[in-house]
């Protein structure tokens, strides 16, 4: 389930980024992505693209993905009870 929120832009700023209603929206998940507001899953979901695509576009303006050792734990406890390793 999806909910839409309207951000009030001015005529001449969206004119002047040109920028279509797509673009906003993807440099909105890159942002929030880059501030760690969103994971990389909930970033990649909203800008409506694959993972590699996702990960290619984050290296390309060089903006770190963002996994630690915790996250690497908790993906080797999640791949055991998977019986995946």
């Amino acid at each position: 389930m999806s909910t839409t929120i309207s951000i009030e832009i001015p005529r001449d700023v969206v004119h002047a980024a040109r920028m279509t209603s797509w673009d906003r929206k993807r440099e909105l998940a890159f942002y929030l992505y880059q501030q760690g507001r969103l994971s990389f899953g909930k970033a990649r979901e909203m800008a409506n693209m694959t993972v590699w695509d996702f990960q290619l576009l984050l290296a390309s303006r060089e903006i770190t993905v963002h996994y630690d050792v915790a996250d690497y734990e908790e993906d080797l406890t999640t791949l055991k009870e998977l019986n995946r390793l």
